[in-house]
């Protein structure tokens, strides 16, 4: 399986509400109210939040492509564009999905070796990110990727209060 990542732009602006809301849902459907899903989808993904997001100069999406097509994608802040205050010296992973016919072949390893190459290249001392507390397979990954556990926060899906855990990764 050949893969490449690239750095999305503007003109990938629908493509990225696609594959996040299909993403998205594929994961959490199964969990939550259909009431619930929609509220934050329509929250979340908006085309006009989307660009407004990829306007940020410090947040950076990604594609990973198998061969043509788009297998899942990546979304990392530094600085101010962190959704915790984490920190100068820190990059956060706010969003890593691969499409279900693409996972368990790799692709979520490599964004999350990409996530670790761009903070190692902005001399970034952590990378973090916050994953649901019932979400077993990604907290099983991360772990395996010596992520820890610092702490948590709470998360909305529509009106059910969730819980995330803010897990850390130590560069140097």
């Amino acid at each position: 399986m050949t893969t490449m990542i690239k750095k999305c732009t503007i003109d990938d602006l629908h493509e990225l509400q696609t594959i996040s809301i299909e993403t998205y849902t594929e994961t959490f459907k199964e969990h939550n109210t259909p009431e619930n899903l929609t509220a934050y989808l329509e929250q979340a993904y908006p085309l006009d939040k989307l660009e407004r997001e990829l306007g940020v100069p410090s947040s950076f999406f990604f594609f990973i492509y198998s061969g043509q097509q788009v297998a899942g994608y990546l979304k990392l802040n530094t600085d101010g564009a962190q959704t915790e205050p984490m920190g100068r010296d820190a990059l956060e992973v706010e969003r890593i999905y691969v499409r279900k016919a693409f996972q368990k072949l790799g692709i979520g390893k490599q964004l999350l070796n990409k996530a670790i190459e761009m903070a190692e290249q902005q001399n970034k001392k952590t990378v973090w990110l916050g994953v649901w507390e019932n979400n077993d397979n990604a907290l099983a990954f991360y772990q395996k990727k010596r992520f820890v556990q610092t702490g948590s926060h709470s998360f909305y899906m529509g009106d059910d209060e969730q819980i995330d855990l803010i897990m850390v990764k130590t560069l140097y």
